[in-house]
């Protein structure tokens, strides 16, 4: 039986090229997929990134793969995450000592 691919972004992480992420030069992503104006990118936050005060438009969604983050004044460590409502604020997203995670958002 034939299954129809229509409206999927299916992709190969290998094949994915590393970007630049957030403001500062210690931060790279991967996008691996985008539907409906959400995006799913693979971060590697390296130590000492901080992400700049922003205000939530659309949900996000986040998933930690390795290392420690720091959310709203919380640590956020392997297999912890968030879904953060549109309005929410970031006022304190950083890593001390690096993090991988998966990010799950629209601009």
């Amino acid at each position: 039986m034939d299954i129809s691919l229509s409206g999927w972004d299916i992709g190969s992480f290998e094949s994915a090229e590393w970007a630049p992420w957030g403001s500062g030069d210690n931060a790279r992503a991967k996008v691996l997929g985008d539907a409906d104006g959400f995006t799913v990118a693979l971060v590697e936050a390296g130590p000492g990134y901080r992400s700049e005060p922003h205000e939530h438009a659309y949900p996000e969604f986040l998933f930690v793969v390795d290392g420690t983050l720091r959310n709203q004044g919380r640590e956020m460590v392997k297999g912890d995450g968030y879904a953060a409502a549109p309005g929410s604020t970031h006022a304190d997203f950083a890593t001390d000592t690096g993090a991988t995670y998966l990010s799950i958002f629209k601009l």
